[in-house]
């Protein structure tokens, strides 16, 4: 379908990153962790409730109201995903005023959270719409906005606690995503229907891929092939949280690394968590989805097994990087590795109840890790327990693979 008035597919991006940018700031919650805790005069593990609760939230109000977006659209539920988070961060503002922990962990974790889950699904399901030809590409530039966020809102915090306060800071930040994700609300919108990009001719020395399906998310959830994903993305989320939240003591104790050092290695990590999006999502465009997973899989066994042994610092970094790439890129390709397995009619909604892996996850990850390390008090074992799990997500992904080439035959054949 042509038409001259379309938007800009590309614009269409880069409102999609506005969302991402703004909410991906969830991932700087460190920065403010000391100084919200000082002024509730709680122990920071306190503090750390409100993110755990807003990742939960983000989880489960993907799931639940993906169906909702899909219905309205992303002009509306951009719109609803920006007060929900804007008004949350500005009362989180209010909370610290009035010194209020229930209010905070309510304002920042619930109604935060929901602003969360809705901002999430609502660009990346309208972008696989916009790129047909491209959906690694498109969805992996938006998802990348989320990985990269903290480097630009963690250190405009740490200056706004300097120069304003931290209740000023909330306040100011509020605005300040509210106002991105409104504009970024303005203008994103579904392509019409059977939409092809232009100079995109499928027949003439290129070709489109279709789908293997096309249904709603009460179908997708009947299928085994949901559950394969869904399996992949809990085990690949909960082991990337788990060696994120150990690389700082790891690098001290097996490289010697001084706290300071370990402290700036987490920041470039987050570099990578982004890089590892844009990359492995793109690529996955030539290897196919399926492919990626298993590459992923294959190569995270061997690394976390190998990891707590190596005291080489270059092979050590080299290694650790390459994971958290592949930590990030799971994320970005989930959007259009659904799309091809689902289709597009409800990839919202399917997108939202995948997430709930991400919200178990969260929790999972971290307890996992505390659990082994201090039953075990060794962290090579306990990143052999993370490796024995990329051996089940193996497993799984080799199983999907399997059913994609099946389901393919019987298309072919009908």
């Amino acid at each position: 379908m042509r038409n001259k008035k379309l938007k800009n597919r590309w614009l269409m991006v880069v409102s999609a990153v506005s969302m991402h940018l703004s909410i991906g700031s969830v991932y700087a919650y460190s920065v403010m962790v000391k100084p919200v805790s000082e002024i509730f005069n709680v122990n920071g593990s306190v503090i750390n409730w409100a993110f755990k609760l807003a990742i939960l939230l983000l989880g489960f109000s993907a799931a639940f109201m993906g169906r909702w977006v899909e219905k309205v659209g992303p002009k509306k539920s951009g719109i609803v995903a920006g007060i929900f988070y804007g008004v949350g961060i500005i009362g989180s503002g209010l909370a610290i005023y009035l010194h209020s922990l229930p209010l905070f962990l309510f304002c920042y974790g619930v109604i935060g959270g929901i602003g969360l889950g809705i901002a999430y699904i609502t660009p990346v399901s309208t972008l696989v719409k916009w790129f047909p030809d491209k959906r690694g590409l498109a969805t992996g530039m938006a998802i990348m906005g989320f990985g990269f966020s903290a480097l630009i809102f963690g250190p405009l915090m740490q200056i706004l606690f300097e120069k304003v306060g931290v209740t000023y800071t909330f306040f100011i930040l509020g605005v300040v995503y509210l106002a991105m994700i409104l504009l970024a609300a303005s203008y994103i919108e579904r392509p019409p229907e059977n939409y092809l990009p232009h100079g995109f001719n499928p027949g003439e020395g290129v070709t489109l891929k279709k789908d293997l399906s096309n249904i709603d998310a009460k179908a997708a959830l009947k299928t085994a092939r949901f559950y394969y994903i869904w399996i992949m993305m809990f085990i690949n989320i909960t082991c990337g949280i788990a060696l994120i939240a150990a690389a700082s003591p790891m690098t001290q104790e097996k490289l010697g690394y001084t706290p300071l050092q370990a402290a700036a290695l987490v920041g470039v990590i987050g570099v990578f968590n982004g890089l590892g999006r844009i990359m492995w999502s793109s690529l996955s465009d030539y290897l196919g989805r399926s492919n990626t997973f298993i590459l992923f899989f294959s190569f995270q066994i061997l690394a976390y097994y190998f990891l707590p042994q190596i005291t080489i610092e270059i092979v050590f970094l080299v290694i650790l990087f390459t994971v958290i790439t592949m930590y990030g890129g799971g994320f970005a390709t989930l959007p259009a590795f659904l799309g091809d397995l689902f289709g597009t009619k409800q990839l919202g909604a399917i997108h939202g109840m995948v997430l709930t892996s991400w919200a178990l996850a969260g929790v999972a990850g971290p307890s996992i890790y505390d659990y082994v390390k201090e039953t075990t008090g060794s962290l090579t074992i306990t990143l052999q327990v993370f490796s024995a799990m990329f051996i089940i997500a193996w497993i799984i992904s080799l199983l999907m693979k399997r059913s994609i080439n099946k389901l393919k035959r019987s298309l072919n054949n009908a």
